[in-house]
């Protein structure tokens, strides 16, 4: 598919935090266009550990959708930085890795970007190749260009230095390093985390500096982890791992919170923006289900990392040992004819008998005491989809089966 240029900056601004800046990102999509020469798009990986999870894949989703545009991927693993230790966001020095703990990780990323990435089209590379070439005069030179004042803009290091907390030299190297890294590799596009930020900068200021045309710097948030507050991480325990089981995957992604499911559509799902908004109209207006909206992701990410039967199995294996744990044998079951395409949740309740009217319904909800397919609701507004069939809970013994057209 040919994209126009507007249709390349919606793609590739979907879900970001900054663009720095939009015109000279459309400046240089309009010369690759002129040209035939796709834009040089670069992101750097710290192979810091074996496996990568779905916060790690935000990135790569946003270098798949460059992909898909026709730019060339660079992806690159620091195998020389993570010998350095990455400070961001760290109150005390990070320990370095060593050579054998890069080398092993490194190879562990090569074969977990491609269940994202196009292998063929993606080129890997190592920033050792340039960094161990620097001569001690060469890295004398490229420390003058900052001086510790601009240093200390950083967040993490003003704080520490703030707080009397030790800052080791090598330290103020890591970001002049990586914004050497686009200078060794001309890159035309840089992304990387909102806690990357200034280091990713750092490459527009080294560009010019060597005379080169600065890089376009897009950030990209950091992907709230399932607890659905603070970011994930594998320290957390709140991640969602690349190798993990597929049935772990499957069942993971249907834990998330329904108004984090949202978040995780615009920046995770292949799915276009209006696919996605379409998607989410129809939970809204009640005649899509968020469990059947969660399940789609659920599949869509699990079949990402495995395949389409993969996912399915999972779907199955869900339904068989969650959806059905626990439930008793002789569960009462309620005819519903209803003229209309959804009826209101405390509605149904007391139409099935579940409680005495909707007052009592509203306050069950509230209580966090109402579950619909196994998942709890606490939206008193709630319409449910007169199809199909629907398991209602209320409280922990009360169970009704509504079948809908009777």
């Amino acid at each position: 598919m040919n994209y126009t240029i507007e249709q390349q900056v919606a793609l590739i601004e979907r879900g970001t935090v900054d663009v720095i800046n939009k015109d000279d990102l459309i400046a240089k999509l309009k010369k690759s266009e002129a040209t035939g020469k796709p834009l040089r798009v670069k992101a750097g990986f710290d192979p810091t550990a074996p496996d990568l999870h779905l916060g790690h894949t935000v990135l790569i989703q946003k270098l798949k959708h460059f992909q898909d545009l026709g730019h060339e991927i660079l992806f690159l693993i620091g195998d020389f930085t993570g010998m350095i230790g990455d400070p961001t966001g760290k109150s005390k020095t990070r320990p370095p890795l060593t050579k054998e703990d890069v080398a092993r990780n490194a190879e562990t990323y090569k074969e977990q970007i491609f269940k994202i990435l196009d292998p063929d089209k993606t080129k890997i590379v190592f920033n050792s190749t340039w960094l161990n070439k620097l001569t001690s005069l060469d890295m004398i030179q490229l420390a003058s260009q900052l001086t510790v004042a601009r240093m200390l803009e950083r967040d993490d290091f003003r704080k520490r230095f703030e707080g009397h907390q030790a800052i080791s030299i090598h330290e103020f190297l890591y970001p002049l390093i990586q914004g050497y890294d686009s200078v060794a590799l001309e890159a035309d596009v840089e992304l990387g985390g909102t806690d990357q930020r200034f280091n990713v900068l750092m490459g527009r200021d080294l560009q010019r500096t060597w005379g080169q045309d600065p890089q376009v710097v897009i950030t990209l948030p950091l992907l709230e982890g399932l607890d659905g507050v603070n970011k994930m991480s594998k320290s957390l325990g709140n991640y969602i791992g690349i190798t993990d089981e597929a049935n772990d995957v499957y069942g993971k992604i249907l834990s998330i919170s329904d108004e984090l499911m949202w978040r995780y559509y615009e920046l995770l799902s292949d799915l276009t923006k209006q696919e996605i908004d379409k998607l989410k109209a129809d939970v809204e207006n009640g005649t899509v289900h968020p469990k059947a909206a969660k399940m789609q992701l659920a599949r869509e990410i699990t079949a990402r990392f495995y395949d389409e039967g993969a996912a399915l199995h999972a779907e199955a294996h869900f339904e068989t040992v969650f959806k059905k744990h626990d439930l008793p044998d002789d569960i009462p079951e309620y005819q519903c004819s209803w003229p209309e395409e959804t009826i209101w949740l405390p509605k149904l309740l007391a139409e099935a008998g579940m409680v005495k009217g909707t007052g009592e319904g509203r306050r069950m909800i509230k209580q966090n005491a109402v579950s619909l397919d196994g998942e709890k609701t606490t939206d008193q507004d709630h319409n449910v989809p007169a199809q199909s069939e629907v398991l209602l809970k209320v409280g922990k013994r009360k169970f009704c089966r509504v079948i809908f057209g009777g």
